[in-house]
């Protein structure tokens, strides 16, 4: 083989003429060649190099571009086009497998355990920082986390930036961070980019939910950061529980395209100035994948640094092995996050808020519990309504207080029954081991609530 069927043409200027025949161009041999000069692969129609993911394909189709042009001189866009779709089937391999033990860095490959290698392979994802095991914490980062967050807070905000290094869902959360504002809570994102790079996305978790095809811009994703979150409540939530948890595959779609089923394993970071909210979805379920954690309050003699951002990630080093401590602590801890109990009082809020029964059936002066009580649905309702009524709360309908005494009687330790009986001998269905306090029995009667 000659010199210019080498492979070697873009870097020295010359051209292979074995892909060209003046007239036509033989796909199969500059498909070869071109693999040889830019080894990668192709998994179900995204390309891999040993750098990750080809996040740009325009920059591919541009190297083809300038190959094509050292001797096709007409009809070039069109042929850059069907290369491409030639490129993917001859670098067509059936699958690249999702590594959860290692992290690909700039590098080399970093193991869990600690093992370092040079060597590359291909992978999903390989992060712009370079592992360094003498790197230093920058000391501009843990002055600023020490600004924004409590102690413990920081601790769990580093077990979850380690938990995105690697591609897996076990934790099975995502984190926001909430604030009035004015915090610098955002500029997390900032470091998160430094550290990710094409493996983060910005993004909106409402369009995450509402958009059909902006689940398909996580696929080969680790992270995606939504650095001003909106305030209206979702009117659905389903997405967002799928991939938060995800461990199989989900069907995504593009554009133009059909539908097909892809591994997403992106983890979801947060910045706002309230928790996520749902209009309808009033399972503990989707509050409890959230941990939320409180920014302190901006100190109103602070001066602001326009500088800071470049500061925080003048050392990517120290911030990678930093997020690498935090995974190696959250795996230790069988993936539990480290939560205080700031934190904890956020998360129960929130399930709260977005359920007012979880706290209605804690109130006092309203029910009782004992092992003889009993009352029907309808009645624990018109309670629950007058609760409501005192305490300035919207009542969920009937059906949806229906539904979570239903799913949720053995954590409260009430027994559902079909065998309550009302004035008249007619039987209801309802709940054995709950019922109205006296007082609150009178009330509902001479409201003709009862």
């Amino acid at each position: 083989m000659n010199e210019e069927a080498s492979g070697s043409g873009i870097s020295t200027g010359r051209f292979s003429t074995g892909w060209y025949n003046d007239k036509k161009i033989n796909e199969v041999i500059f498909c070869r060649e071109f693999l040889r000069e830019h080894p990668m692969i192709c998994v179900k129609g995204s390309f891999f190099t040993k750098d990750g993911r080809v996040a740009d394909e325009g920059a591919l189709e541009k190297k083809i571009y300038d190959k094509l042009a050292l001797k096709v001189k007409t009809g070039l866009a069109a042929k850059v086009d069907s290369l491409m779709k030639a490129l993917r089937k001859e670098a067509y391999q059936p699958d690249l497998p999702i590594q959860t033990d290692r992290i690909h860095v700039a590098n080399g490959t970093l193991f869990l355990d600690g093992t370092f290698t040079e060597e590359k392979e291909y992978c999903r994802n390989r992060l712009p920082v370079r592992y360094d095991p003498n790197a230093c914490f920058p000391p501009e980062w843990i002055m600023f986390l020490d600004q924004l967050l409590e102690t413990k807070d920081i601790y769990t905000l580093q077990e979850f930036m380690g938990y995105c290094l690697i591609p897996t869902t076990k934790a099975q959360k995502m984190l926001m961070i909430i604030g009035q504002g004015g915090e610098g809570k955002s500029r997390v994102g900032v470091v998160m980019r430094a550290i990710f790079g094409n493996s983060m996305v910005n993004g909106s978790l409402s369009k995450v939910e509402s958009n059909r095809f902006a689940r398909a811009d996580l696929e080969h994703v680790l992270v995606m950061v939504d650095d001003d979150m909106k305030m209206e409540a979702l009117p659905e939530t389903n997405y967002l529980k799928l991939i938060i948890t995800a461990e199989l595959p989900l069907d995504l779609e593009r554009k133009g395209q059909q539908s097909y089923q892809g591994e997403v394993y992106a983890r979801f970071l947060g910045f706002g100035n309230g928790a996520l909210k749902a209009l309808y979805d009033r399972s503990e379920g989707f509050f409890r994948r959230q941990i939320i954690l409180s920014a302190k309050k901006k100190d109103p003699n602070r001066v602001d640094d326009p500088n800071l951002s470049e500061k925080l990630t003048a050392n990517p080093e120290g911030l990678f092995l930093w997020c690498f401590y935090g995974l190696q602590r959250l795996i230790s801890q069988n993936y539990r996050f480290t939560i205080s109990e700031q934190t904890q009082a956020n998360m129960d809020a929130a399930v709260s808020d977005g359920n007012n029964v979880v706290e209605f059936l804690q109130s006092k002066g309203y029910i009782i519990y004992f092992s003889e009580a009993e009352a029907s649905t309808t009645q624990l309702y018109q309670v629950y309504k007058l609760w409501c009524e005192d305490n300035a709360f919207a009542p969920l309908t009937l059906r949806s207080f229906s539904l979570h005494l239903n799913e949720n009687h053995e954590a409260c330790q009430i027994r559902p029954t079909n065998n309550i009986y009302l004035k008249g001998g007619r039987r209801v269905r309802g709940y054995i081991g709950i019922e109205p306090t006296e007082k609150v029995e009178q009330i509902l009667e001479r409201k003709g609530k009862l």
